[in-house]
């Protein structure tokens, strides 16, 4: 290495200006720690699209064929699309839109410009009538703070009032995104009609409208010009009331009728009812507050929570205000949490590396921690890396790796001052021995972990910053080891250290003891590490499976799902159950409710639900994970005993991309009925399995129609139309919109409709009386027949084909994962049986994860490459590559030997944590492989070579793994990391017993080493 650049000694030739770029880095790592956003989790994009479209009056097959088929025709054209997914009710179409897992999260503006441009495209293709299509491509924006309010002794349009008061003034609170209102209802003022007194006195109810809109009417009545002035001309008769209805004289053929004298005037609210929002059973209004993206969540909290402290004070009595969520309290919370397991890590690294070097050679590389951390944080800031979940997880997993650079360094160091070396000759040698085998090991750990860098799935987007942190961590910690640490070293370490040639301890033996025996029994050490690897691939069977594990947040989200034809008031009747035998459970600290809807997004995993007046979603709040488990389990025995016929599901929140229940097979093909057969045998089959919890259909059950069919010549002879019968019909049913009341900042609806005796049974229509042109009445059965048919009130499609989504929870603690490979077989055969055009697929927790796992499988060759040309730039043989390469697999032992005892599920994170082993053992054995070179270098001979090698590198090795697998012992009590950091401590500890007892056997059998005959003797 002659005239190479000498890092380390350019770094004590210029010690001033180290000391400085130390001093710049803690100050700036300091500010950034300070400035770094707070989250609880990383923020993903939901790549999903919502089109909604309304055709009032049609029939749901109508509405298929005309509308929803039409929009997933030309949504086929989409390059990004990975599925269109829809449901269709009677004049009601949604449509989503999902796009490829892969699809990068900044493409996804201009896809979703594209999705308007050609639905915009078949307009003119649409029937007349339609309203819509409306997009909706904020599906995941994130609503972290919500509120509740209550009333007592004022009526929903005072609440309402003063919520709207509230939301204008949180206007001002910097960082504010999208405010949406939960659970309003909207006033209504009905004009209730008899139809048989309307059609005694020969009113036609038409008449009654247009007399109301004509008065009621917002028209121009001019401007006047006067000399310098423009005056405006205004004219009154709007109404801004009831009372201005009731005293409307109306002249209605040829004679006038007071509206209060022909109809029951009443103010109220939507009925049925819009969906419904509760806090803790009481009827509220929600209020909730979305931050502006890139927002710091704990500034925003608090300004948010003194604005909204001061305009609680200005509210009257009897208006309470109820914290629902509080994204900024759970992310102080949270970060608070991996803060602390941060620190905890932080000082077991400094304990080991104290106990293990010494006062003077662990306080070098105790100085080295922080400098990395703070250049760490510089980088996290910069480029919009939060503090969360990930990003503090991997700084941790990053502490017991990168204390690995600073300590190969320090140990040289005192290696060549024990053979009386100058500290500054004993700092240069260290970076012209370690340096580059130092930094190979470190791109090659970075390389271990470029599969989660580069997935380009939700989940890849999820753990990103993993890759980013720790790679960015390892990287920082080769500069810290070779320009800073030897500054450190040459003012701290003493300049006279003792030869160090005690006998070994005990461990150091035993170690020597079983080196020695691997390298002279090798191929018993190979065939016994072979087995052992072998007996764990064999063993991975036994280990669970899973996707992401549950939140450790205290929320329980509580699913009911009716009968499809179920009405909101019905809906609203089973949550009053439910909620009675919650109102005093002990464990539950507060909850509320979503009729007729699902809970808002304020948490950025969840599956939400659109509106349906058959469902309704619970959030319930624990006091704790204690708590949580023992009330899903009361839950659901009670929701099972007490709510038959209602489906019900009870979870913890989710972590990662949402999933929903975590079973789920669709069954789909061309015709509706056949669809539907297929699935009920399906889900009989499922049924059977005893670890299987409740099954439900996304959608099954056919409902009830009244069918009017209209004799149309007789009509045509009375001057009647099927629009004009259909409007009568659906204005004495339903109501219908006659005009609007100016009311404040409202606009009031006044609806027409038959009083509640004439309306209330499906009777009704068959005694329906309908005024002629001519003012005659006659009936409705003189011209048409009425009779009841079964319709499908619900289609969902895939793909534009009829899908039922057979749903289920796992009833036991069995893995959805292993669930799902127990019944593979029974559905494979399923499936094989159903006729040509049908299938069965599996969705759910599966699918999910096997679209996180598949781009990953895709990167894994480029891992291996980059590894093996990181290797060969090292070590320039492709025998030595191969020989590092192959102890790179067995870390599985450990793994197994983790999992397996603990009972801990192999998950996406643990997979991630099995890869980045691969980079870790390659590191510790490149290193290792390089210092048998520079022995054989130095004259030793290969077998003297091996030892000396093994022995030199045993301590950092040992000190390595134990700093890495205890500095993980903080998050292996996380839900999260749980899994991961199990299996990387198992990993390691194989690991290091690889390194020093396997890999030296592996040399000597490979080069075919002998032991000399002088040490024989």
């Amino acid at each position: 290495m002659k005239g190479s650049f000498n890092l380390s000694d350019w770094a004590l030739k210029h010690q001033s200006f180290v000391w400085y770029l130390m001093f710049v880095a803690l100050l700036m790592g300091v500010f950034s720690y300070m400035n770094l956003g707070r989250e609880e989790d990383p923020s993903f994009t939901i790549k999903t699209m919502v089109i909604q479209t309304r055709w009032p009056g049609a029939t749901q097959e109508e509405t298929l064929k005309q509308v929803t088929d039409r929009i997933e025709k030309k949504l086929e054209e989409l390059d990004s699309l990975d599925y269109v997914k829809s449901y269709t009710r009677p004049g009601e179409s949604t449509v989503f839109v999902f796009l490829r897992d892969t699809t990068s999260a900044k493409d996804i503006p201009e896809i979703w410009y594209q999705v308007r441009k050609k639905i915009d495209d078949i307009r003119g293709s649409f029937p007349q009538g339609l309203q819509g299509p409306a997009f909706n491509d904020e599906f995941g924006d994130v609503f972290g703070s919500v509120y509740a309010f209550t009333a007592d002794g004022l009526s929903m349009r005072q609440l309402r009032d003063y919520v709207e008061q509230v939301r204008a003034e949180i206007r001002s609170v910097p960082g504010l995104g999208k405010v949406e209102m939960i659970g309003q209802q909207d006033e209504v003022i009905y004009l209730n009609f008899s139809t048989r007194k309307l059609a005694a006195l020969g009113i036609d109810q038409r008449q009654v409208v247009q007399s109301l809109q004509s008065q009621n009417a917002v028209t121009p009545a001019g401007v006047i010009e006067a000399g310098p002035e423009r005056i405006s001309v205004r004219t009154s008769g709007q109404f801004a009331s009831e009372k201005d209805l009731a005293n409307v004289n109306l002249r209605l053929n040829d004679r006038f009728y007071r509206l209060a004298d022909v109809a029951e005037i009443t103010r109220g609210y939507v009925d049925p009812s819009t969906p419904m929002f509760r806090f803790n059973g009481k009827p509220a209004i929600g209020l909730a507050i979305a931050m502006q993206k890139g927002g710091n969540i704990q500034d925003f909290g608090k300004a948010l929570h003194q604005r909204m402290d001061d305009l609680t004070a200005d509210l009257p009595v009897g208006v309470g205000v109820h914290k629902v969520s509080d994204q900024a309290e759970v992310v102080e919370e949270a970060v608070g949490g991996f803060t602390s397991a941060l620190f905890e890590a932080v000082i077991i690294v400094l304990v080991v590396s104290f106990i293990s070097l010494g006062v003077r050679a662990g306080l070098v590389v105790a100085c080295s921690i922080p400098l990395v951390l703070a250049l760490v944080f510089v980088f996290m800031e910069y480029s919009g890396i939060t503090m969360q979940r990930v990003s503090l997880g991997a700084l941790i997993i990053a502490l017991g790796l990168l204390v690995d650079d600073a300590m190969i360094t320090v140990e040289m160091m005192i290696t060549r001052l024990e053979k009386g070396e100058t500290k500054e000759q004993a700092a240069t040698f260290a970076y012209t021995s370690t340096a580059f085998p130092m930094l190979t090991g470190t791109l090659v750990t970075v390389a271990g972990f470029v599969p989660i860098g580069l997935n380009a799935s939700s989940a890849g987007e999820y753990t990103f910053t993993l890759f980013a942190v720790i790679a960015v961590a390892m990287l920082v910690s080769w500069v810290v080891a070779v320009l800073f640490a030897p500054v450190l070293g040459v003012h701290i370490l003493s300049s006279k250290v003792k030869p160090h040639n005690a006998e070994p301890g005990r461990v150091g033996r035993a170690f020597n003891g079983g080196m020695l025996w691997a390298m002279r029994n090798r191929w018993w050490a190979i065939g016994i590490t072979v087995l052992l690897f072998v007996a764990s691939v064999f063993s991975m069977q036994f280990v669970q499976n899973q996707f992401f594990p549950s939140s450790d947040r205290p929320e329980i989200l509580v699913d009911l799902n009716l009968p499809q034809n179920a009405s909101i008031n019905e809906t609203r009747k089973a949550v009053d159950r439910l909620e009675a035998i919650i109102k005093d459970d002990p464990d539950i600290a507060r909850w509320s409710t979503y009729i007729g809807q699902g809970a808002i997004r304020f948490y950025l995993p969840l599956d939400q639900q659109l509106e349906n007046p058959y469902y309704a979603q619970l959030v319930i709040v624990s006091k704790g994970l204690e708590e949580r488990g023992a009330l899903i389990a009361r839950l659901q025995k009670r929701l099972r005993e007490d709510f038959v016929g209602v489906g019900s599901f009870v979870q913890p929140l989710e972590m990662g991309p949402p999933v929903g229940r975590p079973i789920q097979y669709r069954v789909s093909g061309k015709d509706i009925d056949q669809v539907r057969k297929h699935a009920i045998e399906l889900a009989t089959m499922l049924d059977k399995n005893t670890h299987m919890g409740e099954i439900i259909y996304d959608w099954n059950e056919p409902g009830k129609v009244l069918r009017v069919d209209i004799a149309q010549d007789k009509a045509r002879q009375l001057g009647l139309s099927s629009e004009d019968v259909a409007q009568l019909m659906n204005s004495v049913v339903s109501g219908a919109s006659v005009t609007q009341v100016h009311d404040d900042i409202y606009l009031i609806n006044v609806v027409g409709r038959a009083e509640d005796a004439e309306r209330g049974t499906p009777e009704t229509l068959q005694n329906l009386q309908i005024v002629t042109p001519n003012g005659t009445s006659i009936p409705l059965l003189a011209f048409a027949t009425v009779r009841y048919e079964l319709e499908q009130p619900l289609v969902w499609r895939r793909d534009r084909k009829p899908t039922i989504t057979i749903k289920a929870a796992v009833r036991d603690d069995m893995q959805p994962t292993d669930l799902v490979k127990q019944l593979k077989p029974e559905i494979d055969t399923f499936s094989a049986a159903l006729p040509v055009g049908y299938k069965v697929a599996t969705g759910g927790t599966v699918e999910e994860s096997g679209k996180a796992q598949g781009p990953i499988a895709k990167v894994v060759p480029l891992m291996l490459f980059l590894m093996a040309t990181f290797l060969m730039i090292q070590l320039h043989s492709v025998q030595k590559m191969f020989l590092v390469a192959s102890v790179a697999p067995l870390g599985l032992i450990g793994v197994v030997l983790a999992l397996i005892p603990t009972g801990t599920p192999m998950g996406f994170v643990a997979i991630l944590g099995i890869l980045a082993l691969i980079g870790i053992i390659i590191r510790n054995s490149v290193i290792l492989v390089t210092q048998i070179d520079a022995y054989e270098r130095d004259g030793y001979t290969p077998w003297d070579a091996v030892v000396e090698a093994t022995e030199h590198r045993r301590r950092p090795i040992l000190l390595t793994a134990a700093a890495a697998s205890l500095g993980m012992i903080p998050i292996a009590r996380e839900v999260f990391w749980g899994p991961m950091a199990y299996a990387m401590i198992g990993g390691i500890i194989i690991a290091t017993l690889l390194t020093l007892l396997f890999l030296p056997a592996l040399y000597v059998a490979w080069y075919k080493i002998r032991e000399p005959k002088k040490e024989q003797a």
